[in-house]
This record gives C-alpha cells, structure tokens and sequence, in this order.
C-alpha cells in the first residue's frame, strides 16, 4: 500500500504539474493591505509616500510622484502556453531626478498585486478521466478534495527599475522594467514551487500599442477637484500594453524532494526555460495615473513631506 500511495503521488504531480502554469494568467500576489482614498487620490492606494526615499525629495533635485497602472485582462504565452489574465494593479512611487533619470520605489507589499484565482477544474481537469488504471485510482480519490485545488501566484521580487513617464504617453516604448516570478501552489509541489527567482526572474516591460487617451485634473491636497489645487493628476487610459521580449526561466524547487523530478516535468511539459522572443503578454484598456504637486519647487526642500501629508489627509 506505502509502495503503491508513493507511486501515485508522484504520478499525480507530474501529471498536474504539466499544465500548472495555466493558472498564472489569472492569479496574482495575495491581495495587500490597501487605504481608501477621497477623490483625485482614489486609485493610489497603495503608493509608498511615506518611505524614507520619497520623503527626502526636496522638490528640485528631485520631484516625487505616485503611479498607479491598472488592467481588468488580456492574455500571456510563456513558453507553449496561452492563457487568459485576470486584473492586474500596479503601484509604486517615483523620484524624478534633475538629470532625467528616475528612481522608483516600491510599496512594502511589492509593486504588483492581482486577483487571486485557482486552476479551473484543478486535478479532476487536468488529468481525469484516463485509461491508466493508477491515475483512474487516483482521480477516483480526489473528488471534492482541497488536493484537487491548484493555485498560482505572480510575486513581485525586487523593485522596478527605467520608469519612464514620457513612455507611458507614446507608442512602442518600454514604460518600467517588472521584475516578477510565478509561485505555484498544490500540496504536492512543496512550499517552493516557482517559476523564476529573485536572482533570475521574469523581467516584463510594457510598452503601448495604441496612444492612450490623455487629460489632466487638478485637485486639493485631501483629493477634492479644484482648478487651483496644489496637487494634479495626468491620465493614460485605454491603451494596450505589451511586451515580447522577455525571458522565462525554468520552474525550481518543486516537489517533496524528489531530486529535481518535478521541476523537470514543469519546464518538459511549459516548454520552459523560454528564450526572449517566444513569450509575450498583452495588457488590455489600461488605466495609468499620475499624481504629483503642481510646482514641487515652491515647496523645497520638503516637496515630499508636503505629498505624504496630502496623501494622508486623503485617506479615509
């Protein structure tokens, strides 16, 4: 019986393991803690004003913002694989240096948050009914189990870098450099279970496919619209994003320590490791905002306490 119980549970993994990846379009990182906003402030949840690096923009120097870029869906490939996306957001701050590069923080809980989503069908979809009389048994014992439940998870792992704003508003651009990788989740995969690293990761950089549609608002600190406010906001909307350049490296550290077994049946059956040029993600009707101060010079050297202080006095 231990025999046969081992068997199947290595013949169970490596048949689910094969389209796992299938759950990464439609899952992202567990939902963070986030503030409601009043007003212009409403989609930056998220943004690190009070971080040390965004408090310290003097407002010459350098000027600070928030960013927030959002999108309800669209689709990935990453090696053979196609799936559909769930919603993605994306927030960080931004510090624009004098020099015109820009240094980017990230929120505590990473820049990239998603619906969370499970494998539809989990097991049961992947892999039943079958002629194999030991998957058969097994299909047999996992009906309405929580071992049928597949879940995958797109972590942010290290901070975005080359966020540039005038890329954002053309064509063909790349927008931000996202570092990313995929966590894969069942019991039987263990608790390490990933598709890129923090030392190798999935690198994603958007660019437009369209011109977003463009207007600007101006508003007080606490968020209310005001002609004369001290704050404003630019908006981006509508666009498609994409990106075809990236690499996706192989899965690692899955399995219950079955000495490399499973990560070599993920990448067999994803077609993984991807080389630049074979995957590619579409982000579809993109919102993207960004909210600084009107003249962050008149308030130096303390521009970014002043965004701290309105963005707190927005939160409700």
């Amino acid at each position: 019986m231990n025999r046969f119980s081992r068997r199947a549970r290595l013949a169970t993994t490596l048949t689910v393991l094969g389209t796992a990846l299938g759950a990464f379009a439609s899952t992202g990182t567990a939902t963070a803690a986030t503030s409601q906003l009043n007003g212009e402030w409403a989609p930056f949840t998220r943004c690190p004003v009070n971080a040390p690096a965004m408090l310290a923009a003097d407002g010459q120097v350098q000027t600070p913002q928030c960013v927030v870029s959002t999108s309800a869906g669209g689709s990935v490939k990453l090696g053979n694989t196609t799936v559909t996306t769930g919603r993605t957001d994306l927030q960080m701050g931004v510090v624009q240096n004098s020099d015109g590069t820009s240094t980017v923080v990230s929120p505590s809980a990473g820049a990239i948050i998603a619906d969370s989503a499970t494998v539809p069908g989990g097991l049961l979809g992947l892999m039943c009914p079958s002629n194999v009389p030991a998957v058969t048994a097994i299909c047999e014992q996992i009906t309405n189990s929580s071992l049928n439940k597949i879940t995958a998870t797109v972590e942010s792992v290290g901070t975005p870098t080359g966020f540039d704003q005038t890329a954002g508003i053309v064509t063909g651009e790349p927008i931000v450099s996202l570092p990313v990788r995929i966590h894969l989740q069942n019991p039987f995969l263990g608790g390490n279970c990933y598709i890129g690293t923090k030392s190798n990761p999935i690198v994603l950089r958007p660019q437009n496919l369209n011109y977003p549609e463009f207007g600007m608002t101006f508003f007080k600190g606490d968020g209310t619209l005001a002609d004369d406010g001290d704050m404003s906001r630019i908006n981006l909307t509508g666009a498609t994003q994409n990106d075809s350049t990236f690499a996706v490296p192989g899965a690692s550290g899955c399995g219950l320590g079955l000495f490399g077994l499973i990560d070599a049946a993920v990448n067999l059956k994803t077609g993984l490791p991807s080389a630049a040029g074979k995957n590619n993600i579409t982000l579809n009707d993109t919102q993207t905002y960004l909210a600084g101060l009107n003249a962050p010079g008149t308030a130096a050297p303390d521009a970014g306490k002043v965004l701290a202080r309105n963005w707190n006095s927005a939160v409700k």
